[in-house]
Formats: structure tokens, C-alpha cells, sequence
């Protein structure tokens, strides 16, 4: 008897074989440094510890990319203090457990199961029942010891899946809603902070009722604050991006039992997957190995500071900086280590306690989404001074806002505040554009130079001094005081906001905003571009107009929606000026200025940057604005609401930030076109040495007029000069030829080394280089259905989609030969002889 008591006990903990498995059996042991793999490497199973943390957790993660990227954690809520004395097990009773192992003591730190110790009693599994990590990322725990094939698929019995429990990572296959007849609930929950697994304060959630929508929700489920819209078939009404194609939605038909939706990649072995971060957004990526990182596609909602309660109590959140988050003066973040982890809800706290009498206030300029919560004071507080008054008598007030005609005041925590350019109140919000919300300090938080300040100073003064005499110096401070607030505020300009997170400025105060035009950044297309600075000191760039004949209510409309579009290869547009025939735009500024400053040598460019400024751009930063721009005009084609073609791509219209990542500018100045894309436009035109044979032959414009552009634009990164630029031949010393003309016959020789910018001092990644002239080559082809789309060429930089090699255009063909250079580009024979004609010249005649 002994004996067999001992050979059971061995068979119960029968641990892992050295090699990597992807299966447990029934009793089968996962020790803390074992893991389990899924067949075709695609996921790993194990103890992860997150970030700098030394809690360990048991999770799942992509096996076969560079960075690690967890996607399901079990014990979000128990974490391992000593990963060495755990394991994790299929129990006897068919239930996955993970222990944590001391000498005195086998604490069930998480179960698949409400396994306890009752639990004997039931029958036992069947012993073919089995726990596997799959290649798609589901551990599943099924009745079955092979894998089934299709036809055997319904026999199997799947007691548990992870599909069925994710945590903040919703992957390609798993469903995400409720099936109340299985007692099946599948939602997302965001982390707590980016080292902590355990559920955080936002979770993503199908619609109850049984429509076909989901709901993000904060506040553990308590307030909803975005929503996708119902699905229409193809889409959620507010996810245009869903157009891209990067991937296929598929719902299940909504019922009051039953309401489930999931979706697939469209390309094969991509990685991909949504994600509900800690600062409750929800992000579409796509893993990029040629980056070596996550490609951001969207992020739901657009706008950071649209998710309620992300920067907490008293937490001021604004768009426009980076963390969104900060705290007024007087108050400091609760917990330092957690917004050191990305995670500002536990808010603000007060630097000194509220002493009621006595206190003050400090003022937020351009609060212009105030929190929920104010009542309206009484009928008597008619001005600033008597709001401020009603708000200072009751020690339960917090804030005060007067709008002008009516006063507002808070009783308690202020939550979600915002200080951006945002005018549309969600939820009830008070709206009022360049309304200023007073905070309660105490009183050693209150400036010198503030109004409750300087009132208490005169009311000492009143004490001493003859009533009448006071009476009248207040009344001439308050008259001066008045006037000089009015006169600088004229001087400054008027700033407003008009819709999402777009400034409208009146011309008095662009002029403010760039010292009266006096640093001049470049000259573009239809107008010159200046410094300037808005009045919360953010610096940007603003485009003073010319030659525009657009209505104003035409204007207004197109800036207004152009100004919704945010992408991070994108330039943003953080407002406009439209006062009669006066208009600028105003942007972001980009530190870097415009690529064509640092790619072409001196003489070459006509960027506005200085020599000093200038750098001579590396292949890897080259290829990362190939791919940059190209996901920005993907963008603008396939993923918002109405293409937009940008119809003037050139260096001068990229620029380039503070750490060298490509922006794509002046796409403000395209025109909205609508699905049709046959509409033809006839008022906008190009740059000559970059427009499409469309343009020429006044055909039709598409947006792939973008796409022949953007191949021409890959050849000067290629070769850091202009294509038009005449050149020393690199053979006998010719006059010089086209570029793109050179670059597709030794592309078709399979010599490509050449070709690359002498500068790089053959840096260049030679098999990248042959990438981009292929891609650059497919992007010119002559007739604009043999181009790709932009979405396409996003995925043959990345690596994601493969690409053939091109026919030579026969554009080039002609090139070559007007130009005297090639005698049979078919046959890839250069001249010997030197060109009869300049490269321009060729151009010209063509």
C-alpha cells in the first residue's frame, strides 16, 4: 500500500520535460521556470514580472517579437512574491491552479475553477481532459488529449478558455460580449497602472440591452464616456478607421441571451491585437518588426482628455502636453509613484488644508470644459467679486466660475477638468468658451498679486480711512483696473474655441501669437509661415494665407473638420483665423523644421533652416520617414470619415519633430473629396517635379496622385538630392541623368548599393534600400490602377506584405531615351556616350 501511495503521488506531480511543450495533463506541473509554448511559437506561457516591478505574475505573451508584449495575466490580483516556490497545475479535477509553494504552507493563488476543497467529491474529468496554449493565444482546457481536427471539432468538450476571461488585450478570434445561457461575460478591464495587472478603473463592455455596440466605461462601470456606435454592417458608426481594411468584423446576431462580437486580420501572420490602456483608451496596433516596436492605428476616443476621470480629482488634463495630466498650483499628485506608471485617477491633493475662513482662490485660464457638479448661485451674485463672495461663506464650496451673467459653484472634488480648446460639453458639463474656473486654496497658496489678496489688503485699508475717501480711490483703482484689463486683452486679441479641441483666433491675435510676424520660419504653398506662440506658451507654427478665394462659410467649414483629424504622422491643426480676407492657419510647431532642410545638400533644398540646423539624415531615419509619411497619407485616404487627398507631396511638406519622426504638413489645404473618388479637381495643383501624368493630361484626380508622389519622394531619400537635379553621371562622367530613370534599370539589374546618398558612407541597409525602389517603382507606374493604395504601401515598408518587382514605367522609358542615357532600358544597357540633353531638359520637352 505504501508503495502505490507513493507511485499515485508521483503521477500527481509529474513535472515538465526540459524541452518546451505546449500541453499539461491531468497532474502535470508547470514549475516557475518552465514555460509552456504554443506549437507554432506564436505565444508563451509563464512568470512575467511587469516593468521594474518584483511581483510576478502568471501570463501570456507573443513569443516571436522583439518586445515583449503580455496579453492575458491570471492572477491579476494575488502576485507572486517568490516566484521560486510556485507552479502551476491541471488538477486531478480538471482545473488549472496556480500555487504558490512554501514549507509551511500551499496558498491557491488563482484557479480556472471556484475550485475548493469540495471539489473531490465531484466525478473526476475524463482522463484525455487537457490544458493547452494555442497559436492564437487561447489556453483552453478541454476534454480531448489531440488536437481535433476539423471534422472531429464538435466532439471536443472546452471546460475553460482564457478567450472567455481576457484582461486589457482583446486578440484576433476572441469574442468580447455575454452569452447568459453558459454564464458567459467577456469584457475588457484596463491595468491599474503599467507595472500593476490588476483591474484598473476603465473596462470596455457590450451593449446589456443586446445592441450591437460597445460601451467604454470608468469608474469601475459606473459612468460610460464613449461608446463605438452600432455596427452598420461594415463599421461602428463613430470608428471610421474600421475602413482600412486591416482587419474583418464579425458579429454575432444580438438577442437578450446572447450578444457577442470578434474579428480577424486580414493579412496572414500579422500581429495585431486592441488594447485598453491604463489611461482608459482603447488602442487598434499592429506590431512592425522593421520598427521594432507597436504601430498605433487609432486610439478610441480621440482626444486623451475625453476619457472622464483619468487625471482624477482636481487633475487638469489638457491635449496639447505631454503627460496630459498635471495638477494647479496648490496641489501636488497624490501618489508620485503612480503617475510615474501612467496612472493619474487617484488625482490631486492640496499642498495645505482648507481653513474656511481665510481662504482664497487661483484661477485656471481657458478651462473651457468645466466638471460637472456646479449649481447656480443665487440671483444676487451678479459679478465676479460676489460669486467669489458666495463661494468664500461656504466652507463646502470648492470653485466658482461666472460666465458673464450667471455664477457657478462646486461643492467638494472637481473631476474632470480640461484646459484645451473644447467648447462641447459631454454629460451636462458647463460649457462657456474662455470661461476661468477659481480653485479654493488656502490661504498661503493664494498669489500676492490676486484679486482675494488685494481685497483683503483694502480691507485693512478701510478700517483706517474715511468711508467716502475709500469709496472713491476703490471706484478709480476699479475704473483703471478695468481699463487696463480691457486694453491689454485688445492688444492681445480675442481666442475662442469653435469645435473639439480648434482655437479660432481673431487677427489681433495671430499677430500677438507670432510678434506681429516677426520670425519667419518658410514660405510655402499659398502663403508664408511664421513662429508664434498661444497663450499657455505652446510654440506653433502659423501659416499666414494668400491668394485664397474660398467663402468664409466654406472656410470655416472645411478648417473646422479638418481640424478633428489627429494622427501621429500628421501635423496638427491647432486652430485658424478667418476675418475677412485675413487667414492664417496654426499648427504644431516642429522643432526639426522640413526634411528637405537635412536631406538635400546646400544649395539643393530650399528648406528655411539654417546650416547650423542642418543634419544629414542616417538610412535608419530616412526609412522611418518613408514609413511615417506613408502612414499619414494611409490615414487621410482610407481612414477618416471622407478621403482626403493631399495633392502637394514634397520634402518641404514633411517636417520633423523633436526626435526626428516625419510629419506630413499643408494637408489642410487639400480638398475634401467624397467616396466617389472620380470627382475631379480643378483647383488645386501640385509641385512641379512631383505630379502625377494625371495632373498633365487633366484626367480625374484620386488620391493616387499621393501615391506617384510619394514614389518619387522615396527616390530623394534614397539618393539625398533632388530628382530633377543635374548631376555627374556615375558612369563616364555624362551630363547627368534622372534619378528615378537610373534608380529602376539597377533595380532591374539587382544592384541597388549605388544608388544610396554618398553621404551615408554605406550605412544603408541594402535589402531596405531594394524595398524602397521597388515600392518607389509600383508607386509611379504610369497608370494609376497599377499603383498600390497607400494602406498597401504602409504594409510593403513594414515588411507586412511582400513586393514583386516592378515593370520599368514607361514614362522613364521615355525619359531615358529623349534623354539620350539609355540606349534599351529593357535590356538595362547604359550609354556610353554623354546625355544630349540635361535631365530638366527631358522633363521640359516631356
Amino acid at each position: 500500500m505504501l508503495l502505490v501511495g507513493v507511485l499515485l503521488l508521483l503521477f500527481f506531480n509529474l513535472h515538465l520535460p526540459t524541452s518546451a511543450i505546449d500541453t499539461l495533463t491531468l497532474g502535470q506541473s508547470l514549475l516557475w521556470n518552465q514555460t509552456l509554448v504554443s506549437i507554432g511559437g506564436n505565444f508563451e506561457l509563464g512568470l512575467f514580472s511587469p516593468g521594474k516591478s518584483n511581483k510576478h505574475y502568471l501570463g501570456i505573451w507573443y513569443k516571436m517579437i522583439s518586445k515583449k508584449t503580455v496579453v492575458w495575466v491570471a492572477n491579476r490580483e494575488h502576485p507572486i512574491l517568490e516566484p521560486s516556490n510556485c507552479h502551476l497545475e491541471l488538477s486531478v479535477h480538471g482545473d488549472l491552479r496556480l500555487f504558490a509553494t512554501a514549507p509551511s504552507s500551499n496558498a491557491l493563488l488563482w484557479s480556472s475553477s471556484n475550485a475548493s476543497s469540495s471539489s473531490s467529491s465531484l466525478p473526476p474529468p475524463p482522463r484525455t481532459t487537457v490544458a493547452t496554449l494555442q497559436d492564437d493565444g487561447n489556453l483552453v482546457v478541454r476534454s480531448n488529449a489531440t488536437r481535433p481536427s476539423s471534422s472531429a471539432a464538435a466532439a471536443v468538450h472546452v471546460a475553460w478558455q482564457s478567450f472567455d476571461h481576457p484582461t486589457d488585450t482583446w486578440l484576433p478570434g476572441a469574442r468580447l460580449g455575454y452569452d447568459r445561457g453558459s454564464g458567459v461575460h467577456s469584457f475588457l478591464t484596463s491595468w491599474t497602472d503599467s507595472e500593476n495587472p490588476a483591474p484598473g478603473a476603465y473596462s470596455m463592455v457590450i451593449d446589456a440591452r443586446g445592441l450591437a455596440k460597445f460601451d467604454l466605461l470608468a469608474g469601475g462601470g459606473e459612468r460610460m464616456y464613449w461608446t463605438t456606435g452600432v455596427w452598420d454592417g461594415e463599421i461602428f458608426e463613430n470608428v471610421p478607421e474600421m475602413r482600412s481594411g486591416y482587419f474583418t468584423g464579425v458579429p454575432y446576431a444580438p438577442n437578450a441571451s446572447v450578444n457577442f462580437f470578434s474579428y480577424r486580420d486580414r493579412l496572414p501572420g500579422a500581429v495585431g491585437n486592441f488594447m485598453l490602456d491604463v489611461n482608459g483608451q482603447m488602442r487598434r496596433r499592429q506590431w512592425s518588426e522593421t520598427a521594432g516596436k507597436w504601430i498605433l492605428f487609432c486610439s478610441e476616443p480621440h482626444d486623451a482628455c475625453d476619457v472622464y476621470g483619468s487625471c482624477g480629482p482636481f487633475g487638469v488634463c489638457s491635449n496639447g502636453t505631454s503627460p496630459a495630466c498635471r495638477c494647479p498650483a496648490g496641489f501636488v499628485p497624490r501618489s508620485e509613484e503612480e503617475w510615474r506608471l501612467e496612472n493619474s485617477a487617484s488625482g490631486c491633493g492640496r499642498l495645505h488644508p482648507l481653513e474656511c475662513h481665510g481662504d482664497g482662490f487661483v484661477a485656471l485660464p481657458y478651462a473651457v470644459r468645466l466638471p460637472n457638479g456646479s449649481v447656480e448661485a443665487p440671483a444676487g451674485a451678479r459679478n465676479d467679486k460676489a460669486c467669489a463672495h458666495t463661494c468664500l461663506v461656504d466652507c463646502s464650496c470648492t470653485a466658482y466660475v461666472h460666465d458673464g451673467a450667471k455664477c457657478f459653484v462646486w461643492n467638494g472634488e472637481l473631476v474632470d477638468m480640461k484646459t484645451s480648446a473644447a467648447s462641447d460639453q459631454a454629460d451636462g458639463g458647463v460649457a462657456v468658451a474662455g470661461a476661468v474656473i477659481h480653485l479654493r486654496v488656502a490661504h498661503s497658496e493664494v498669489p500676492a498679486s490676486s484679486p482675494e489678496h488685494s481685497w483683503k489688503k483694502s480691507m485693512v485699508i478701510l478700517g483706517s480711512v474715511v468711508a467716502a475717501v475709500v469709496l472713491l480711490l476703490a471706484s478709480l483703482v476699479t475704473v483703471v483696473a478695468v481699463t487696463a484689463v480691457l486694453r491689454m486683452r485688445r492688444r492681445r486679441g480675442k481666442v475662442t474655441a469653435v469645435q473639439g479641441s480648434l482655437l479660432l483666433l481673431d487677427y489681433r491675435a495671430v499677430k500677438t501669437a507670432t510678434r506681429d510676424f516677426s520670425e519667419k520660419l518658410g514660405s510655402g504653398s499659398f502663403g508664408t509661415v511664421f513662429k508664434g506662440a498661444l497663450p499657455d506658451g505652446t510654440p506653433v507654427a502659423v501659416k499666414k494665407l494668400e491668394g485664397l478665394r474660398q467663402g468664409e462659410k466654406q472656410f470655416r467649414a472645411e478648417v473646422v473638420t479638418l481640424g478633428t483629424i489627429q494622427h501621429v504622422n500628421l501635423v496638427r491643426l491647432r486652430g485658424f483665423c478667418c476675418e475677412g480676407n485675413k487667414r492664417a492657419l496654426v499648427y504644431d510647431y516642429m522643432a526639426n523644421g522640413s526634411l528637405d532642410t537635412h536631406l538635400f545638400s546646400s544649395g539643393s533644398g530650399s528648406g528655411s533652416g539654417s546650416d547650423s540646423k542642418r543634419v544629414t539624415l542616417s538610412w535608419s531615419q530616412r526609412y522611418n520617414v518613408a514609413v511615417g509619411v506613408a502612414r499619414g497619407l494611409a490615414y487621410l485616404h482610407e481612414k477618416c470619415r471622407e478621403c482626403i487627398i493631399h495633392c502637394d507631396v514634397k520634402p518641404e511638406n514633411i517636417l520633423l519633430d523633436q526626435e526626428m519622426a516625419a510629419r506630413l504638413a499643408d494637408f489642410g489645404m487639400a480638398k475634401l473629396v467624397g467616396r466617389d473618388f472620380s470627382s475631379v479637381m480643378t483647383t488645386m495643383r501640385g509641385t512641379v517635379g512631383y505630379l502625377a501624368p494625371e495632373w498633365l493630361a487633366a484626367a480625374p484626380i484620386t488620391a493616387k496622385v499621393d501615391v506617384y508622389s510619394f514614389g518619387l519622394l522615396l527616390f530623394e531619400l534614397v539618393s539625398g538630392r533632388r530628382n530633377t537635379t543635374t548631376s555627374p553621371s556615375s558612369e563616364e562622367g555624362g551630363s547627368g541623368i534622372y534619378f528615378p530613370v537610373h534608380a529602376a534599370v539597377k533595380l532591374n539589374e539587382g544592384d541597388v548599393s549605388g544608388l544610396v546618398d554618398e553621404r551615408l558612407a554605406k550605412d544603408a541597409d541594402v535589402k531596405e534600400v531594394e524595398r524602397v525602389c521597388k515600392v518607389a517603382c509600383w508607386c509611379i507606374q504610369d497608370e494609376e490602377g497599377d499603383r498600390p493604395t497607400m494602406g498597401l504601401v504602409v504594409q510593403q515598408l513594414e515588411g507586412i506584405a511582400d513586393v514583386m518587382l516592378p515593370p520599368i514605367p514607361s514614362m522613364l522609358h521615355i525619359l531615358a531615351t529623349e534623354n539620350g542615357c539609355v540606349r534599351d532600358v529593357t535590356e538595362h544597357e547604359l550609354c556610353s556616350k554623354s546625355c544630349s540633353k540635361s535631365a530638366t531638359e527631358a522633363i521640359e520637352e516631356v
